[in-house]
């Protein structure tokens, strides 16, 4: 447990938080191991933002990558990510399926899924397999301080970085997509699709989504984890280290409202018309909320015209349990169309395909107990968002029957069909998460530049602070989370720089060696 006075509060003003996300949490566990006094506002009755559960089933985010990040962020007060969450690592990644059979585990240990390649795709395969991780593990390496870790990037500091590494050129795939890039890559074409489905982790289509993204799978090459409990479990540990440390979380608390003096953050109110008065707030929440008034006319101005960029994929999303028969199943399953490209022109045109790439991940298995014979399933089907046209309106006949003749094609049947109540779509993505048109990952990736163009941690406003998947670095738990610690960041930032009168730059992070990370040097960001 973190000691006294590094929980201490020290002011009466406190720092309020907007949303009980991956992001939210994060910032106020930060902020308060650092001795502020931290207020959480969640509309939910429960925190995790879209780390979910429906029915007791997960109905967000599965996979949880880059663990060295949540470490950090537990040993920031005093304590270890392993004394609140039970995390067991995935020997198998995830596992793949083809219509005409094939079936391919990808692994943890590079060797063994250069193994499984080989034995799908020949010599052929794997060399091109350990060629294209090889460039993952690079771009991961390059980008990760200059991209992932700074509060703020820069396109001189890219530019800088890639020239003092002249072979990024060429790894980065400039003006070619991801899908581009893997054409080049992979001769099976079944290694393509397998891989161009890492533009969906940030919701994209693999023809429009920049070759850079190719980094993603380094990502989860380094390791997934299992939580006990999913990850809404560990969204309810950070939680109860942040009242650990003092800082208050209040549910069921809609804020309708962020106030200004006409200058700067003033306060928030609440949907009851109560005001709590906060120089310092953080907006855990889709920022195009922001740009379009749905808290207030004084903020519109926080993120500029971000109400007009386009946005990421959507999902329909099942979360429900029975007894599953066919072939064997991991935690973590991809069930692949014969051919994505019409998959992404339907979404692109509004329209659901018949025949998707289904998601499935099975909650109750590769964790440390054996499953249940009645198991939690949840089942991820890309989707538009309600911003395309002509709007989607598949209804819940049609999706219920798409995706489970789509998995009875694999020989995967269920006892028993999931009620309504188990589907959420993109109308209800939109209601838990307000003027985000349902899109789960914020404004689009597609382009070049675009992951230069997402809000960063200091909106426009001086006291208003961003954080989430919305905002820098993007989507996906890891970065969700490296954006709150980077509004924490610019809070002790700022509030030191006025205290002196004069800009400081501070720069913060230990050495946190951990079963995982070994004894590495802290990847925290400047804060």
């Amino acid at each position: 447990m973190p000691s006294s006075d590094k929980c201490a509060s020290r002011r009466s003003d406190p720092i309020v938080v907007i949303g009980a996300g991956v992001g939210g949490l994060s910032a106020a566990l930060s902020l308060a191991a650092a001795g502020e006094r931290v207020l959480v506002l969640e509309k939910e009755a429960q925190p995790g933002g879209k780390m979910r559960q429906v029915d007791g089933v997960d109905a967000g985010p599965t996979v949880l990558t880059l663990a060295w990040v949540f470490e950090e962020i537990f040993a920031k007060a005093g304590t270890r990510l392993s004394d609140h969450v039970r995390l067991t690592r995935q020997e198998v990644l995830a596992r793949h399926f083809w219509r005409d059979g094939t079936v391919l585990d990808l692994f943890a240990d590079p060797d063994k899924s250069a193994q499984a390649i080989r034995e799908t795709s020949g010599d052929q395969g794997a060399r091109e397999f350990r060629a294209f991780s090889d460039r993952a593990r690079r771009l991961f390496d390059a980008f990760l301080g200059p991209m992932m870790l700074t509060p703020r990037p820069s396109l001189p500091r890219l530019v800088s970085t890639v020239l003092a590494q002249p072979r990024l050129m060429r790894d980065m795939g400039l003006g070619r997509s991801l899908e581009g890039l893997l054409r080049n890559s992979f001769t099976d074409p079944r290694l393509r699709q397998l891989f161009g489905r890492y533009a969906t982790y940030v919701g994209g289509d693999p023809s429009k989504t920049p070759a850079l993204y190719a980094l993603i799978w380094h990502a989860e090459e380094q390791g997934v984890w299992a939580v006990d409990g999913g990850l809404s479990a560990l969204a309810a540990a950070m939680s109860r280290q942040i009242e650990a440390c003092g800082g208050e979380i209040r549910y069921d608390a809609t804020v309708a409202e962020i106030e200004t003096d006409g200058h700067a953050a003033s306060g928030v109110r609440l949907h009851d018309d109560s005001r709590i008065k906060a120089s310092r707030v953080i907006f855990n929440g889709d920022p195009r909320a922001l740009a379009v008034g749905a808290l207030g006319n004084s903020v519109r101005s926080a993120v500029g015209r971000l109400a007009e960029k386009p946005r990421s994929l959507s999902a329909r999303v099942w979360a429900f349990s029975a007894k599953v028969e066919g072939p064997p199943i991991c935690h973590h399953n991809v069930f692949f169309r014969s051919d994505p490209g019409p998959e992404f022109a339907d979404i692109a045109s509004g329209r659901a395909t018949f025949d998707p790439t289904l998601y499935v991940c099975a909650e109750d298995r590769g964790g440390t107990l054996p499953p249940p014979a009645r198991e939690r399933f949840e089942i991820i089907i890309n989707a538009p968002p309600l911003s395309s046209q002509p709007p989607d309106t598949e209804d819940f006949a049609q999706c219920l029957t798409r995706t489970f003749e789509t998995l009875r094609a694999f020989d995967v049947s269920f006892d028993r069909a999931p009620p309504a109540s188990a589907l959420t779509t993109q109308a209800e993505f939109e209601t838990l998460f307000p003027a985000s048109l349902g899109s789960l990952y914020g404004q689009s990736p597609h382009g070049f530049t675009s992951a230069l163009s997402r809000p960063t941690a200091r909106s426009r406003i001086p006291g208003l602070y961003l954080c989430g998947g919305g905002v820098h670095p993007g989507p996906g738990v890891p970065m969700a989370a490296l954006s709150g610690t980077h509004a924490a960041g610019a809070i002790m930032q700022d509030q030191t720089s006025t205290s002196r009168s004069h800009p400081m730059a501070m720069r913060g992070g230990t050495s946190t060696g951990s079963a995982r990370t070994g004894n590495v040097p802290s990847r925290s960001s400047p804060s």
